[in-house]
Order: C-alpha cells, then structure tokens, then sequence
C-alpha cells in the first residue's frame, strides 16, 4: 500500500498560488487581447476605405470625374446618393461596415459604435434600395462634396462643394469617413459635441458630431481625395477643408476631448 502515500490533494495555500497565476495571466492578457482587437479593427477599417477608394475612383472615372449628386436630390429613393449609385462597383456588402460599429442601434449597437440604418431614420421608403442589407452602414459621405445645387438645409451654400475629383489639395480634402450617418455637413463653426457619442439626427449646426466619435482610440479613418485613408484624430477633424472655403475656427474642446 506504499503507492497510497504519493497521493494527496492540493493544499489551500496551493490552491491560492495557482488562482493568483491565473488572475495574473489574465490580467496581462486581456488588456493584450482588446489591444490586439482594436488593432484588427482599425486594419479592416482602413481596407474597406481601401475598396471605397476604387468604387469612388471608378465612379468618378465613368462621369467625367464629377461626384454623384447626393441623396438631397431624392430623398425618397436614394437613387442620386453613394449609397445606391456605387452598389455596380463593388460586390461585397461587408465594406458598408467599419468593424468597430457593425450592428445598428436595433441590432443592439449604441454610439459611437454603432451602423446607421437608413428605414430607422429616413421618412421615405428608399425604393431604389430593394435589399436592406444595402441600407445600412457605419460610413458618411462629406456632403461637400457632391455634384449638386441643392441643399436640404438652412446655411448651406452648394457653390462651396467641391463637386469633382482632381483639386489641387486632393490630398487633405475628405470624401468619406466614419460616421454615425450615411452623410455629414461639418463646417468650422460647428462647436464639439459635448459627450462622446453624441448625436442629432436633426443636424442643423452641428455637422461635425456625426464623424466626431471615438471608434478608433482617439480618431477616426478617412478617404481623402486622393484615394489615400489615414487615422485623423478627432479635434484635427476641425482642420481639414471640408469645403471649398472652410477656414478653421479655434473652440474650447470638453472635457472627454481634451483627454484624446
């Protein structure tokens, strides 16, 4: 029966150490792991504008390199707007959404991470848009630059869009980013939002709260003109040139954006 002798449990002091290597472990990892995420995120994100680029590109190639109209020009359809004029030019409908805000507000998604759904938040039927998957996304064009003279809007002045492709600063000027809605109107004058994830369907002065949102630790990815994406963080979002005439305006930014 000598065998007997070797078998014994752990003791609690044992059971303790191990427990302890383990929170330990974990304390280590996890933090690794989100960090590793986000990191994967950001990669989709910026492919996805990647294959933006090309649809754009195309798009503007096949119009003599002006932009599509914008949806002001129909709401009720969407036929005039990115989001159904570049369905042709592309065949993956996951690039609608930045992985960091893939599930819209009915899904369970809360901003800033959160996709727009346009049947949650249009008062037209979208007819041009048969599948709902093609209603949804978690980018917005800059309406500025759009090929059209309407402006659904009070303040907003259509001689200020860029309209086509080719501008001497293409580079800086952005064409479409993360977002909270399919479009947005920033313009220098608007003033920060006061909370992350702060929003308003009805944009009036407020242009800038629907790409100003956190989704990637401090920033947001943007297309540019040029077809080049890059990490813009979200107080510089009030020096690009938006459009034609947009001079930057100094503001006092709150609390959670002075901790960017």
């Amino acid at each position: 029966m000598a065998w007997k002798r070797g078998l014994r449990g752990f003791t609690l002091i044992e059971l303790l150490v191990v427990i302890a290597v383990i929170g330990l472990l974990l304390a280590i990892l996890v933090p690794a792991l989100r960090k590793a995420k986000k990191q994967a995120q950001a990669v989709i994100c910026r492919s996805h504008l990647h294959q933006w680029s090309l649809c754009f590109a195309l798009y503007a190639d096949a119009h003599e390199g002006r932009f599509m109209p914008g949806i002001d020009e129909d709401w009720d359809t969407a036929r005039y707007s990115w989001i159904y004029t570049l369905i042709p030019y592309y065949d993956n409908p996951a690039i609608r959404l930045c992985p960091a805000a893939n599930r819209t507000r009915s899904q369970g998604g809360q901003l800033p991470w959160v996709a727009w759904d346009m049947n949650e938040s249009n008062p037209g039927e979208l007819l041009f848009l048969k599948d709902p998957l093609y209603k949804i996304g978690s980018y917005g064009i800059n309406w500025w630059v759009n090929d059209s003279d309407l402006a659904i809007g009070a303040g907003l002045d259509p001689n200020l869009k860029w309209r086509r492709v080719g501008q001497r600063n293409a580079s800086q000027i952005p064409v479409l980013a993360d977002a909270g809605f399919m479009l947005a109107r920033p313009r220098a004058s608007d003033d920060p939002p006061p909370h992350d994830g702060f929003f308003s369907w009805a944009e009036g002065a407020r242009g800038m709260d629907r790409v100003c949102t956190n989704r990637h630790d401090g920033g947001i990815h943007i297309l540019f003109m040029d077809w080049s994406s890059r990490k813009v963080g979200l107080r510089d979002l009030w020096r690009q040139p938006w459009h034609r005439e947009y001079v930057p305006q100094e503001h006092e930014w709150p609390e959670w954006m002075q901790q960017l």
